[in-house]
């Protein structure tokens, strides 16, 4: 393992996505796991076959963790540093499932439930920070949307998991074992960790700049005194210098919307979150068997294969997203999953409404289109989307709000979902397909791109739109940043005493 300290360049980068992907497994695993669970007789029978309501408050208490999770990541993450903060994470992860696994009673599996959910929390709000500040800006959008991927990897692992485990039904292993399992995630990514670099930006956030030289050198795999180096240091150094002097650090600055448009920023990352999850998806995650034995009449052990080969699918299409999303961007995707998603759940809900063999069979198809269209849009973007948006200084803070947000409405719509297929059926998924045509033009009129800028370019879009006023559009406003980030290249070469013309600066960048 010593070997993975001494990475460069891409195969770097690769190990922190490694790293990453590791965590967020465990992040998938914890979701999905307890989906199979409920359709487990000896495990109901050990919790005194809990009714519909009692299972959703089961399931959703690992939920209320993990926003106690982003929570606790706004207070602490910014002072231990991505690294710190996600060892901190998995060691929480350890603890709850152990807790879980040998649970005898309600009260101890619902502790373990929520000291397993603080950990996830504050990982889902970490990880994407510490990806997107390592990431050069043409990966960074491909190399989160594959964290996701393997998310739902995660969720595909428990299926299997659960279904491998239903041949042994009359043994306790059938559900403690799946639970136990997600401590070797957490012990694997803690392990990774510690061979990896910390944040570069978190480094200058902090004053440790020749730390952040070294990371950028190995990042880039050049010489620590390269220009590249020294281009690339300046600029996050300038960028947290300007942040510093435009406005002070406390929540007054939360709900500011001066030349850092802190508050619009911030509200832009939790409202992907939202729109994330009151548009469906956890209906499908968490009770995707549920839904189709309940809904759709099949056996348990026919809908734990099912959803295993769902979730198998979303993965195709999670991992599909990686080859267009930098090119098509964050906001047309956006826009195309809504309407596909929206549809699918109207004719989910038709198919379900008309109850006939047939039509049962259109609206089990419409749920799997719908893990199509989720994939290659909602699945990724929101874990993305607040770590680019958000200033350097305020990316902890914004990431943590989106999170909270997302944590919120996911054990919203995880406690609601039993007694909603229960009591109005078909007409459940009605809802989803409102709320989901219903973002499309918010979608429309608010979002920004953030494809293909730096994170420091992003910075300045927002400072120049501030200034350029209604007037001015966001594509010039990006256009403009780009302009200003070379003029500071050639500006830092300058004092470097490096001769290079504005025209070299240009096609340099182009060549990166």
């Amino acid at each position: 393992m010593i070997w993975l300290g001494s990475l460069q360049g891409g195969w770097l980068t690769a190990g922190i996505t490694l790293t990453c992907g590791t965590a967020f497994l465990l992040f998938g695993y914890d979701q999905g796991v307890f989906g199979g669970l409920l359709g487990n007789k000896l495990f109901l029978t050990t919790f005194n076959n809990p009714d519909a309501t009692i299972q959703g408050q089961i399931v959703s208490t690992y939920d209320l963790g993990c926003i106690l999770g982003a929570i606790l990541t706004i207070a602490v993450g910014d002072i231990l540093g991505r690294r710190k903060s996600i060892v901190l994470a998995c060691l929480t992860v350890i603890v709850g499932g152990t807790i879980q696994a040998a649970s005898y009673s309600l009260g101890q599996m619902i502790v373990g439930r929520i000291i397993a959910g603080l950990g996830i929390g504050m990982n889902s709000a970490v990880i994407p920070m510490w990806q997107s500040e390592t990431s050069k800006p043409e990966h960074r959008g491909k190399l989160i949307a594959l964290q996701l991927v393997i998310v739902i990897g995660g969720i595909s692992l428990t299926n299997w998991m659960n279904l491998g485990f239903s041949y042994v039904p009359n043994d306790p292993v059938s559900w403690r074992g799946p639970l136990a399992f997600q401590a070797f995630f957490a012990i694997s990514a803690i392990i990774l960790i510690v061979f990896m670099p910390e944040s570069p930006r978190w480094l200058c956030m902090k004053d440790r700049h020749e730390e952040a030289r070294l990371v950028i050198s190995r990042l880039q795999a050049k010489g620590s005194d390269s220009v590249e180096v020294s281009e690339a240091l300046q600029l996050i150094i300038d960028t947290v210098a300007h942040e510093r002097v435009a406005s002070k650090i406390s929540w007054r600055e939360v709900f500011t919307n001066g030349e850092q448009q802190t508050f619009r920023r911030i509200a832009l990352g939790a409202g992907t979150s939202l729109m994330q999850q009151l548009g469906g998806i956890n209906i499908v995650v968490y009770y995707m068997p549920v839904v189709l034995t309940q809904s759709f009449g099949f056996s348990n052990r026919t809908a734990l294969i099912l959803s295993a080969c769902d979730f198998i699918s979303l993965m195709i299409w999670g991992g599909a997203i990686t080859l267009v999303i930098d090119r098509l961007g964050r906001k047309k995707l956006m826009l195309y999953g809504a309407l596909g998603q929206g549809i699918c759940f109207a004719v989910a809900a038709a198919g379900l409404g008309v109850g006939t063999r047939a039509s049962d069979a259109v609206a089990v198809t419409a749920i799997f289109l719908y893990h199509a269209c989720f994939g290659f849009s909602f699945l990724s973007i929101p874990f993305m989307y607040p770590a680019e948006i958000n200033s350097n200084r305020m990316r902890n803070t914004g990431s943590g709000i989106a999170m909270i947000t997302n944590w919120l409405f996911v054990y919203v719509i995880v406690l609601i979902t039993p007694t909603g297929i229960s009591n109005i059926g078909w007409r459940f998924y009605i809802i989803f397909a409102v709320l989901n045509i219903a973002w499309i033009p918010f979608i429309w009129y608010f979002y920004v791109e953030t494809a293909g800028l730096s994170l420091e370019e992003i910075d300045l879009m927002f400072e120049t739109k501030y200034r350029g006023g209604k007037g001015m559009s966001w594509k010039e406003a990006a256009l403009i940043a780009k302009a200003e980030t070379v003029t500071a290249k050639q500006q830092i070469d300058e004092k470097l005493g490096v001769g290079i013309t504005h025209e070299e600066c240009v096609s340099k960048d182009q060549e990166a």
